[in-house]
């Protein structure tokens, strides 16, 4: 499945990779699974297995086909690097990723580790962003893990904020996105930790994108932080022009 996405910092997802399984705090209210199971009753055929881990080969070199530039989340409803997703298999998505030059991948993976030791064996060609998910101070270490890799651009997602991320290094770090939980069972993020957290990215030189408070009903609480909204992008040494 590959749409136009309504996500703030992306224009289209590509899930070669759909489904997934729980690894740490941020997993417990999975927007991902709760789509997958909803569209599986859609009867959408990528979903028959519902949000249990499946390849799609057919849905591979879909980015090819898109001749308009665009930026694309790379597996919006899985991970990448899991475990159940073969070496070779991930090799093949950096290739297409390579060949189709002229968008911007965005790949985010909680698995710093799998991807960190993988990292000297995939094409880190400049249109190729990578980011890991970190939701409090337990999960810092991935930061050092993707600190570490060959990506060209690299960047930090923190959401859903679940605790206050403190004295934050953001050395090789060129954007940060933050965002409190949304949808059934919300977990409220502390406007204290946003704040501290977008000085840091300030004080850094590190683009910072506040996605939105969140809550049950997101679109109530909006995205804008001390009367704006915080929309930077990080600029790659040879910006590719997306329209």
């Amino acid at each position: 499945m590959a749409t136009n996405s309504h996500i703030e910092w992306t224009d289209s997802t590509w899930n070669p990779v759909t489904g997934c399984t729980k690894i740490s705090l941020g997993c417990a209210h999975c927007y991902a699974e709760r789509l997958a199971n909803r569209l599986k009753a859609m009867g959408q055929p990528n979903y028959r297995g519902g949000f249990d881990l499946t390849l799609h080969p057919h849905m591979v070199h879909l980015p090819l086909k898109w001749k308009k530039p665009r930026r694309i989340f790379v597996n919006s409803m899985s991970d990448l690097f899991h475990k159940a997703v073969p070496e070779d298999f991930i090799k093949t998505v950096f290739d297409v990723m390579s060949r189709a030059h002229w968008h911007q991948y965005q790949v985010l993976t909680k698995r710093s580790d799998r991807l960190l030791k993988l990292s000297n064996q995939l094409n880190w060609r400049p249109q190729i962003w990578m980011g890991v998910s970190v939701e409090n101070e337990k999960y810092k270490c991935r930061i050092d893990d993707l600190r570490k890799t060959g990506a060209r651009i690299k960047f930090l997602s923190l959401e859903p904020l679940l605790g206050p991320l403190r004295d934050l290094d953001l050395e090789g770090i060129d954007w940060a996105i933050l965002g409190g939980e949304s949808g059934p069972g919300a977990r409220p993020v502390d406007p204290e930790w946003v704040l501290e957290i977008r000085d840091q990215c300030i004080a850094a030189g590190v683009s910072f994108f506040f996605k939105q408070w969140g809550g049950v009903q997101k679109k109530k609480t909006g995205r804008t932080l001390e009367g704006r909204t915080w929309d930077e992008m990080p600029t790659p040494e040879a910006e590719l022009v997306v329209l």
